[in-house]
């Protein structure tokens, strides 16, 4: 067993006997915050509630501590299930012996001191977190369909010109209830920011910049300047970034974390970057993308920093019949950039995670058939095992495989009912139709193994049609 899974395993067992068997460090001392539209979450599971700008008038940490999140906090020490934590229930649902995010976080965060400020402690006390993943802006050159317009300016300027997608249920993508601030210098969220920034850095561990596209926001470099001119010696600095903007712009972020870490101004960097499948597949989930620019990027930055870079597996519905080609592919860089050799626990440069998409619901796996589609997830998973070894850095790790394992458990132990069944086909058919219509694509030109299924979705569509 590797060391990451054991020490996962023995804070498990801590946590259950002392506080219950719900509790997660995360929620106390992870924080997302996107400014632009005034909202908090602290894991990227539960969905993103707003920042009631009152509750930041005497209190700017309420970008974190938002009386909601409290809330929740005192469900979790009382152990009670959070409803907006429903992925990890969901996969410790089946079986004790299936490691969750929460368990993942929980060994990630822990401390004797963390552990015990928040486990003990009053369940309403203000709490500066660990590890902070912050949105300045929306600003993003690409537009990728289970994103959102607020997150994305292309897909603001999409739905402002074509406006919702009116004939499904989920994901209509509506703008006009949005309230999203365009000027940072205009933004009393980003205000509170800059309020918080001089007590919230002196425990910040962790601190992401995500989008948008955060090379395009002029904040990511303010930050760099900031932490240039007043260095965080202690501090893991980490960027999103879509790696399909620019080389220049690669160039300059890279040049410019790479004197962070030379002069021991951070404590190290991680570059973060999404990608679901290979080649035109991925181009078609990711609309904006350019394969080829994306992977002279990644080798640019791979070349100019000596920092890793995690790939965020955003695994949904298009992932599962081509999800082999990623794999190996990232068997291709790992074979050119291989990794930190530590003895005690030794880190790839090239990195990836395999979360589930749940929403939106035309995007989940677990609308497919299973008989046709299972083998293609065994496929990969098989291809995984034959090439785990924790002794190379050229190969998979047990942990990854682990992490995939649970995904393809979860898709073939999960069975909808009917109702959700219908819902989800339904929006599928509608929703890829339309978006093929206005983005001039063609989704089975890109997965003609899709057919019978886009025919089954069309069916339901036609005998269940949208009340």
């Amino acid at each position: 067993m590797s060391y990451e899974i054991q020490r996962i395993k023995d804070i498990k067992i801590k946590v259950e006997n002392e506080v219950g068997p719900t509790f997660c460090l995360a929620k106390w001392h992870h924080v997302t915050m996107y400014l632009q539209s005034g909202e908090t979450h602290s894991c990227y599971h539960p969905r993103p509630h707003k920042i009631p700008l009152h509750e930041l008038e005497n209190n700017p940490s309420a970008l974190h501590n938002t009386n909601e999140k409290k809330q929740e906090r005192k469900m979790m020490l009382e152990g009670k299930k959070p409803e907006g934590c429903v992925y990890c229930w969901n996969i410790e649902g089946m079986g004790p012996d299936y490691i969750s995010d929460r368990h993942q976080r929980n060994a990630s965060i822990f401390t004797e001191e963390r552990y015990n400020q928040t486990a003990f402690g009053p369940w309403d006390q203000n709490i500066n977190p660990e590890y902070l993943e912050i949105n300045f802006g929306n600003e993003c050159n690409f537009k990728c369909g289970y994103c959102h317009p607020k997150y994305s300016t292309r897909f603001y300027q999409e739905i402002k010109e074509h406006g919702p997608v009116t004939n499904v249920k989920n994901h209509r993508c509506d703008i006009d209830w949005m309230k999203l601030y365009q000027r940072e210098e205009e933004n009393p969220y980003v205000d509170a920011f800059w309020k918080w920034w001089p007590e919230l850095r002196k425990t910040l561990n962790i601190m992401r910049i995500t989008g948008g596209e955060p090379t395009m926001h002029r904040s990511t470099y303010q930050v760099l300047d900031e932490i240039d001119k007043d260095p965080m010696p202690w501090l893991e600095l980490n960027i999103n970034s879509n790696l399909g903007t620019k080389t220049a712009l690669v160039e300059k972020m890279s040049k410019s974390v790479r004197k962070l870490v030379d002069e021991n101004k951070v404590k190290s960097f991680k570059l973060f970057s999404s990608i679901d499948t290979w080649g035109p597949r991925a181009e078609y989930n990711r609309t904006g993308l350019d394969i080829e620019l994306w992977e002279k990027n990644l080798h640019t930055y791979l070349t100019i920093t000596n920092s890793p870079v995690t790939f965020m597996v955003t695994f949904n519905l298009f992932s599962v019949t081509s999800f082999k080609l990623l794999l190996e592919k990232l068997l291709e860089w790992r074979s050119m950039y291989d990794w930190y050799d530590d003895p005690v626990n030794p880190q790839h440069r090239i990195r990836f995670d395999t979360p589930y998409l749940r929403e939106p619901l035309q995007y989940d796996m677990n609308l497919l058939p299973k008989g046709e589609f299972m083998p293609y997830m065994r496929d990969a998973l098989e291809f995984m095992k034959a090439n785990v070894d924790d002794t190379s850095g050229k190969k998979f790790s047990s942990i990854e495989y682990e992490r995939f394992k649970r995904v393809v458990d979860y898709m073939a132990e999960t069975t909808y009912d009917d109702a959700k069944l219908i819902e989800g086909r339904r929006d599928f058919y509608n929703w890829f139709n339309e978006l093929d219509e206005r983005r001039d694509t063609n989704m089975l030109d890109i997965f003609p193994e899709l057919l019978n299924f886009y025919r089954l979705c069309q069916e339901t569509n036609r005998t269940n049609p949208l009340p």
